[in-house]
């Protein structure tokens, strides 16, 4: 699975997650970009993405990242 196709699955979850017509994530897209990504929201991102990808997030993972392209990274890392 390469950027482009992660970034894909990650719209959609955003999309259902958030309840958006429309989103454009890049690397540099924060919570602050983003309508309705709150801190509960967050959690429900995450819960999303473990279960789309079949892997978890450890805390400190989660908490250390600070934007779309750091999680895109991170998923690309526990995929292999």
């Amino acid at each position: 699975m390469n950027r482009d196709e992660i970034y894909a699955k990650l719209t959609e979850i955003f999309k259902e997650n958030l309840d958006l017509d429309e989103i454009e994530l890049t690397d540099t897209t924060t919570a602050d970009d983003v309508e309705g990504w709150d801190s509960l929201a967050h959690i429900g991102l995450i819960a999303a993405i473990e279960q789309e990808f079949g892997f978890r997030f450890a805390m400190k993972e989660v908490v250390n990242l600070h934007n779309v392209g750091e999680m895109v990274d991170l998923i690309l890392q526990k995929i292999g």
